[in-house]
């Protein structure tokens, strides 16, 4: 009886040890995977892709845009050591932001660190995101600008923002680069409310309150706006190269609808569209190596990588989703980027099959 205690005693003691021999390793395991992860999110990685265009003029040829989107005014280290190791002494054509870049806050100071970096002279685009502040200003702040303070300030910066079709020209031909919400502008319509609110604002007797001449500012601006957009529109020849720049991608459903109704007379059309950018997804936020995102808004789980992001075919039209360099909020339950570094990328334009 003593022996058999003994074995049981023994064998009780041996599954105690392995248990906590499991433990050790599962732990170690785990911190192993968060230190790895800890050093992707902090490692910018720098991507180089070709678009093929048809007919590319020759002084077009190499034309490069480096696409960036979904900072959310984040740090990617001390004063943004990591973008700069990777992006210091590029020299791109212009740069855009797809959005989302200062986040819900309007912090625009991570976005400002980040412009220092681009050689002077740079020309740098913005498109707003969904998860950005408002635009346009429509109370009284510290300047007469119609548009939002931190909008202002990456203006004063030398920003563009694209609320409007922006023109780069090598010899004589253009890329024009136009926000997405233009293709389906009602201009005219569009137009006649914004000078109706003018006219509204105008007449109201007596002098108007700060917040009435920051409504009547922006409405005037948004006559101005539109009228130039009308201008430029008008003076976009067929052979220019059409970027769209939208947020979130495009599904083919919506490229096929939105060919469907266009006429043949209407521009911007998105059958002269050589090349979308877009952001919106983060990559998916949360990865697994060797399989892709494991969930994104609107496409669910384990949804295919193209519409997530990089480089695919969507109707017809190239369209390039930006894998994002910060966290989106459209993730609630997954605050922090998973085996997903951040991803900087130069898309070039060329005539040639690469």
């Amino acid at each position: 009886m003593r022996r058999r205690h003994s074995i049981f005693m023994e064998e009780s003691h041996r599954g105690r040890a392995f248990l906590s021999g499991l433990g050790v390793l599962l732990l170690l395991l785990v911190a192993g995977l968060f230190t790895w992860n800890l050093a992707l999110n902090h490692t910018v990685t720098y991507e180089k892709t070709y678009v093929t265009i048809a007919g590319l003029p020759d002084s077009l040829e190499n034309f490069s845009i480096l696409h960036l989107s979904d900072l959310n005014g984040a740090y990617l280290g001390e004063n943004q050591s990591a973008l700069r190791k990777v992006l210091e002494g590029k020299s791109p054509s212009c740069v855009v932001l797809s959005g989302n870049m200062v986040g819900p806050e309007g912090e625009v100071e991570a976005v400002l660190e980040m412009i220092s970096i681009f050689p002077t002279g740079t020309t740098v685009l913005l498109l707003p995101g969904d998860d950005d502040p408002a635009l346009y200003a429509r109370e009284a702040h510290a300047s007469l600008s119609p548009y939002a303070p931190w909008a202002a300030k990456l203006q004063e910066a030398g920003v563009l923002i694209l609320d409007e079709p922006r023109a780069i020209t090598r010899g004589s031909n253009t890329v024009w680069f136009i926000p997405e919400g233009l293709y389906t502008l009602d201009l005219e319509n569009s137009l006649a409310a914004w000078q109706a609110q003018v006219n509204t604002l105008s007449a109201i007797p007596g002098e108007l309150t700060q917040d009435e001449a920051a409504q009547l500012r922006s409405a005037q601006y948004q006559v101005e706006r539109l009228k130039r957009i009308g201008e430029t529109l008008a003076s976009i020849r067929d052979k220019d190269v059409q970027i769209m720049v939208t947020h979130m991608p495009l599904t083919k459903e919506y490229v096929t609808s939105a060919r469907q109704e266009e006429s043949d007379k209407k521009t911007p059309a998105i059958r002269r569209v050589s090349l979308v950018l877009a952001g919106g997804y983060c990559g998916g936020q949360w990865r697994i190596p060797g399989v892709g995102a494991i969930w994104a808004p609107e496409l669910g789980f384990f949804p295919e990588d193209h519409l997530v992001q990089g480089l695919s075919y969507v109707g017809g039209v190239w369209q390039h989703i930006s894998p994002g360099l910060g966290v989106s909020e459209r993730y609630p339950l997954l605050p922090f980027r998973m085996f997903n570094s951040p991803v900087t990328t130069l898309v070039v334009l060329t005539g040639s099959v690469k």
